[in-house]
């Protein structure tokens, strides 16, 4: 009896011995091993874990975390004063936020805040010396390319759009980060009805103290031969790059004692010139059904004076 009690000791006491040296060659080999499999970004040091690519690139725009540092919140808190339409790969630039869709290679929503100040002419503001560039704070994988638009008979169509933002060189070459754009039909959309909407809402600085302003994408169904509705769209390039059918934009004028808020949807496709801007307006909740997105959603609907140009 005794000396199988001392066999089970003696057993036990091998277990453990055995599962000591394991784990200290374990720590020792995962210590070692951390080196390879980490990298240090922007002072911290990163494990390199599946699904979690790690590639040393510079960074065009940065993740948005509300860390409560006035320097990491402050114009983002600006521009987006009224809440975020989703909160899904949230890319913060020096002048505007936007939301990217890795899948479609297009934002899902850019938002922009302006005053009279961002859209004033400044002569050290040059387009012509800005680029369409790769943002490569994107993964690879998900990033949309100039090869994607080229020879695709579509624009690479501005959702910030570079007139909007002025007030530093920077902040203009920053909009024309492909994160930034979508493809749109160029002749009589993007260079003409699209742009007159951009203009427009440019010159609501001058009624309004702030103008806050939501651009996107839509991709929306249409009835077709057999009866049955279908969400038909073109992709390009070797990143298929979706072409979406329509693009919108939810504006939101503050001052005076008033709140406006004017909502469009544009089909991507020419427009006749004569089109009035007003035949393009649509109630807000119509953009936020087909986007599945909230617009303004820290802003009473109560506190609105006019929607589309209607008292409310």
């Amino acid at each position: 009896m005794i000396h199988k009690k001392l066999l089970q000791v003696a057993q036990l006491s091998a277990v453990g011995f055995a599962g000591y040296y394991a784990g200290s060659y374990s720590q020792k080999h995962s210590a070692n091993q951390s080196l390879v499999d980490s990298v240090v970004i922007d002072g911290r040091t990163v494990k390199n874990l599946p699904g979690l690519p790690i590639f040393g690139t510079v960074s065009a725009a940065a993740p948005y975390f509300d860390s409560g540092s006035p320097k990491d919140t402050s114009r983002v808190s600006q521009i987006m004063k009224y809440g975020f339409p989703s909160l899904d790969n949230v890319r913060s630039y020096d002048d505007f936020v936007l939301s990217y869709d890795r899948r479609n290679r297009v934002p899902n929503w850019v938002f922009e805040h302006l005053t009279k100040e961002h859209i004033q002419k400044n002569p050290s503001v040059d387009r012509s010396k800005c680029d369409f560039t790769p943002d490569e704070s994107i993964h690879p994988f998900f990033r949309s390319l100039n090869s994607d638009y080229k020879g695709s008979g579509f624009d690479r169509g501005h959702m910030a759009a570079a007139g909007n933002h002025r007030l530093h060189q920077k902040h203009c070459e920053q909009t024309f980060y492909l994160t930034n754009m979508a493809p749109q039909v160029g002749d009589g959309f993007n260079r003409h009805a699209w742009n007159n909407l951009e203009k427009h809402v440019r010159k609501l600085t001058k009624v309004y103290d702030n103008v806050y302003c939501c651009t996107g994408p839509l991709y929306l169904p249409r009835k077709e031969a057999d009866g049955k509705s279908y969400v038909r769209y073109q992709v390009i390039g070797g990143n298929s790059v979706a072409v979406p059918t329509h693009f919108y934009k939810v504006v939101v004028g503050e001052g005076g004692g008033a709140l406006a808020l004017e909502a469009y949807v544009m089909p991507n496709q020419r427009i006749p010139d004569e089109t009035p801007l007003s035949a393009f307006m649509v109630p807000p909740e119509s953009i936020e059904k087909a986007a599945g997105l909230l617009f303004f959603d820290k802003l009473s609907r109560s506190k609105l004076t006019s929607i589309n140009g209607k008292k409310v």
